[in-house]
């Protein structure tokens, strides 16, 4: 979503020649969970993970900090983040890191397939088989390296709705809205502890930060400061494992790059937390109420203007 903010400001050209040379491309939809044949007039549906690795840490041992469905309909003038419970009790198909399938939390998929690559393609074969969506596409997300993005970015504007303490730093973040800086604005949307909604609370201030970085790209003369645009798309490219399903880069760049930034929905899976065992799990209500159908069919506009609840202003 950045790209697509800074393509529009740099010149895709531009943009995609110098990001080629810094991402780096990998397998990591299974099989089962890709999609055959993208078309790039929508809709799309595209995977993103956000790895809870940290600089140095090469233990396959991680589990997925984040997990987006990034929803795109025909027409490509709207995109629902539909953010997955870490927590929520799933199915897990086999994996090919010797992982023989089972019931666990959902970002355990990511562990069981030995993170990176493997990770990604097992966790991609269990959401399909919950949502029934096939996938145009994936992207992994060093969290570590995005903080470098939005330091570079000038920071990002947040707004706390709710007072919460740092379980990881210590930090208190007020209500109001402040400008953050890259440690600043990941410490604050990793935070679920001693919220009113907990883990819902994490994936909306996750949901937000994205909008944040996208708003602020946008604003962002990097046209003018092409050192600055180049740290960028270095930052951005560094911090992204990406898989666009046989897809030129500047064509799916060139697909999405008129999408608003206000066309961002927030979307949270119709769940609600439970013990089973002594251990605490989030479960679905009622199969999801409806929404990975309304994902499928290409129903979703509906769907969010009868759930509500489930919706996120962004």
């Amino acid at each position: 979503m950045v790209l697509v903010a800074v393509a529009a400001v740099a010149g895709l050209r531009f943009l995609t020649d110098r990001y080629d040379r810094t991402v780096t491309r990998e397998q990591l939809l299974d099989p089962a969970a890709r999609q055959d044949d993208t078309d790039l007039g929508g809709p799309l549906n595209y995977l993103l993970v956000g790895s809870d690795r940290r600089p140095g840490d090469t233990n396959p041992a991680q589990r997925s900090d984040s997990i987006l469905i990034v929803h795109v309909p025909a027409g490509l003038r709207r995109a629902y983040l539909v953010s997955v419970p870490r927590d929520l009790l799933v199915d897990i198909p086999p994996g090919g890191n010797g992982y023989g399938g089972g019931q666990d939390k959902i970002n355990a998929a990511y562990e069981h397939g030995g993170g990176g690559q493997g990770g990604a393609r097992l966790l991609s074969a269990t959401l399909s088989r919950l949502t029934g969506l096939r996938f145009d596409g994936a992207a992994l997300v060093d969290f570590a390296g995005f903080r470098t993005v939005i330091d570079l970015l000038g920071g990002v504007r947040m707004c706390v709705d709710t007072e919460v303490r740092s379980i990881h730093t210590g930090a208190v973040f007020t209500p109001g809205c402040h400008q953050m800086d890259g440690r600043q604005a990941l410490d604050y949307v990793r935070q679920r502890y001693d919220l009113p909604g907990g883990d819902y609370d994490r994936q909306h201030h996750q949901q937000q930060l994205l909008r944040a970085m996208l708003d602020r790209a946008g604003q962002t003369n990097l046209r003018g400061n092409p050192v600055k645009l180049d740290q960028v798309l270095r930052a951005v490219g560094g911090s992204l494992t990406v898989d666009t399903n046989g897809v030129p880069l500047e064509e799916l760049l060139l697909a999405v790059r008129d999408l608003p930034a206000d066309g961002l929905v927030g979307v949270q899976v119709p769940s609600f937390p439970q013990t089973i065992d002594e251990v605490s799990y989030v479960v679905l209500d009622n199969g999801g109420n409806g929404l990975f159908t309304a994902l499928r069919d290409e129903r979703l506009a509906g769907w969010a203007a009868a759930n509500a609840r489930w919706i996120s202003t962004l």
